[in-house]
C-alpha cells in the first residue's frame, strides 16, 4: 500500500511539474511576441520619421526655388494644352469689299493674310485705307468691329438728319468734345450724321469757329463723304454737292459753277444754229 501511495504522490508532482513547465513556456512565447510586435511598431515609426523628414525637406527646396508656390503633399499638376492655330470662324467679308474700321473709317480689303504671333497662326484682313494712305490688318476672330457700308435707305435717313435742326447741348466744350469724338470713333453713320449736322456753321462767316471744333468737323464729314461716295457708285464731287445741299453749304459757290456752266454753252449753242 505505501508503494502505491508513494506512486500515485510521485505521479501527481511530476503532472503539476509539467503543468508549470508548460505554462512558463507559453509565458515566455507570449514576451516574445510582444517583444517582436513593439519592435515592429518601432521600426515603422522611425520609417514614418524619416519619410516625413525627406518630404518636408523637399517642400523647403521647392518653397525655395518658386516663392509664389503653396506646397501640397497631394498636388496634382495641371495639363497644359499646347494652342497652336487659331480658332476657325466664317469669313463674314470677301477680297475687294469695303469696310468700315471705327477709328480709321472706310477701307477695302486687299487680300488674306496668316500671320505667326507668339507660335499662333493667325488668319487676318489685310485692310488699304487710300485717304489716310496706310494699310492695317484685323484679325478674322475680331471682325465683328468691322462693319459692312451703309446701304442705300441708311444714306438717306442721314440726309434727312443733316437737313434737321442742330441739337447743341450747353455744356462745356471740353466735355462735348469728348461726347463728339465718341461718335465719330463709335463707326455708325448715324452718329457721324449728327456730329456733322452740330458742327456745321453753313456759310455764315460771322460764327466763330475753333480749331478742334473744325477739325472734328472734317474728320466726321470726310468718312461721311468716302461712305457716300462709294454707296452711291458716283465721283466725289456729286458726293460733295448733296452733302452740302442738305447742310446748306457752298451754295453760293454751286449757284456760280452752274451759271458759268449755262454761259459756256450758250455761245456754243448759238454756233450750232448760225
Amino acid at each position: 500500500m505505501k508503494n502505491i501511495l508513494k506512486k500515485i504522490l510521485n505521479n501527481k508532482k511530476s503532472k503539476k511539474v509539467v503543468k508549470k513547465k508548460v505554462k512558463s513556456v507559453k509565458r515566455v512565447v507570449k514576451i516574445k511576441k510582444v517583444s517582436k510586435a513593439i519592435k515592429i511598431k518601432k521600426v515603422a515609426k522611425e520609417l514614418n520619421k524619416k519619410k516625413l523628414i525627406k518630404d518636408s525637406k523637399k517642400n523647403k527646396i521647392e518653397a525655395k526655388s518658386d516663392p509664389l508656390r503653396i506646397p501640397k503633399n497631394n498636388e496634382q499638376k495641371p495639363e497644359i494644352k499646347k494652342v497652336k492655330k487659331q480658332e476657325t470662324e466664317k469669313r463674314l467679308f470677301k477680297v475687294k469689299d469695303y469696310v468700315v474700321y471705327p477709328k480709321h473709317g472706310v477701307g477695302q480689303i486687299t487680300e488674306t493674310k496668316k500671320i505667326n504671333i507668339g507660335g499662333i497662326d493667325v488668319e487676318t484682313y489685310v485692310l488699304k485705307f487710300e485717304k489716310d494712305k496706310a494699310n492695317g490688318m484685323v484679325p478674322v476672330n475680331k471682325q465683328s468691329h468691322l462693319r459692312p457700308l451703309a446701304t442705300i435707305n441708311q444714306i438717306n435717313k442721314c440726309v434727312s438728319i443733316l437737313k434737321s435742326k442742330p441739337k447743341i447741348k450747353r455744356s462745356m466744350w471740353s466735355r462735348r468734345a469728348q461726347e463728339y469724338e465718341a461718335k465719330i470713333s463709335s463707326g455708325k453713320i448715324y452718329d457721324l450724321a449728327e456730329v456733322v449736322r452740330d458742327l456745321n456753321k453753313g456759310d455764315d462767316i460771322m460764327i466763330d469757329q475753333s480749331y478742334s471744333e473744325r477739325q472734328l468737323f472734317e474728320k466726321a464729314y470726310d468718312r461721311l463723304l468716302t461712305e457716300f461716295q462709294i454707296v452711291m457708285g458716283s465721283s466725289l464731287e456729286d458726293a460733295q454737292k448733296k452733302l452740302d445741299k442738305a447742310l446748306k453749304r457752298n451754295l453760293e459757290k454751286q449757284a456760280q459753277k452752274v451759271d458759268e456752266k449755262q454761259i459756256v454753252e450758250e455761245p456754243i449753242n448759238q454756233e450750232l444754229t448760225e
